[in-house]
């Protein structure tokens, strides 16, 4: 089995057909299917199914899929560790933690190697950062979590492996407009039936954790991101779960007043792929956030 032979074999799952992959890999189709007889005789399987419209993975082709591709990435890695190389670092996060935690991680970091370069992905969905850290087009992603496991919050995860560090704790706060006739006493979640719960999307870490505390009693209003939901909640247009980061400017000049029901913190969480964890630009990451975490 030679790594030539897997890289053909992930173009013609990619493109599905020996003429597309070959175009894709500056091949004659006749190498590429000289490619993957060679492969399938290694294996003592067919991989493929030839059928009119292309080629289509068979059983044994499908558990060779995600095989091909850790190959493929640790070979990579071996070249990259035997000539010392140490590929740009490739962080992805959403927009508030991008903007708000990510900053210090990097910081950190190029005080330990302030000659590798650094891309910042700032991404729509936390779906998207999984995937891609998965996918290994990220080095790692920077998002919010809770509990002892990746996707204790209750979002879902890719089948690929994944391992996650904790670097920090984010404080939530329930907040509402001065004067709410709630504020100023300790609260039960049942006493906030009937509320207005400014929200995100259905994903959204802090839209999750209210889920959980406040339950169904709670009417959701869709408000959009972070700043639209604080200045709603300025506005009195209802109350709203947010980041401490994103309200302390709020609660301290009285714009905001904090509600009296105490919310769970979220783990600011770093998550990389396993299978890339020798990679050195992963290690020196891991070095940066465990420095991070000490500090906090």
């Amino acid at each position: 089995m030679e790594l030539r032979q897997l890289r053909t074999f992930e173009a013609v799952v990619k493109h599905g057909t020996v003429t597309e992959a070959a175009h894709a890999l500056a091949l004659a189709p006749s190498s590429v299917s000289a490619h993957i007889r060679a492969l399938e005789e290694t294996m003592g399987v067919a991989l493929f199914a030839r059928t009119a419209h292309g080629m289509r993975t068979t059983a044994a082709g499908d558990r060779l899929v995600d095989w091909a591709a850790l190959l493929l990435r640790q070979s990579e890695q071996a070249l990259g560790e035997v000539r010392g190389a140490v590929r740009a670092l490739r962080l992805g996060a959403l927009e508030t933690i991008a903007a708000t935690c990510v900053p210090a991680l990097l910081r950190r970091f190029a005080r330990r190697r302030p000659g590798l370069g650094v891309e910042v992905r700032v991404a729509t969905g936390r779906g998207v950062l999984l995937d891609e850290v998965a996918a290994g087009t990220l080095t790692a992603a920077l998002l919010l979590d809770r509990g002892e496991a990746l996707g204790g919050l209750g979002f879902p995860l890719p089948a690929a492996s994944l391992s996650s560090l904790d670097v920090g704790a984010v404080p939530l706060d329930l907040v509402a407009a001065p004067g709410h006739p709630l504020a100023g006493r300790p609260l039960r979640a049942a006493e906030l039936a009937g509320e207005r719960l400014l929200v995100n999307v259905a994903q959204c870490s802090f839209r999750l954790v209210a889920d959980q505390l406040l339950g169904p009693g709670v009417e959701r209003v869709d408000a959009g991101g972070v700043p639209v939901m604080r200045a709603w909640a300025e506005q009195g247009l209802g109350i709203a779960l947010l980041p401490r980061f994103a309200v302390e400017d709020g609660l301290a000049q009285g714009r905001l007043v904090r509600l009296g029901l105490p919310a769970p913190d979220l783990a600011l969480r770093l998550v990389w792929s396993t299978a890339d964890e020798a990679l050195p630009e992963v290690r020196e990451l891991l070095y940066a956030a465990s420095d991070s975490r000490g500090a906090a």
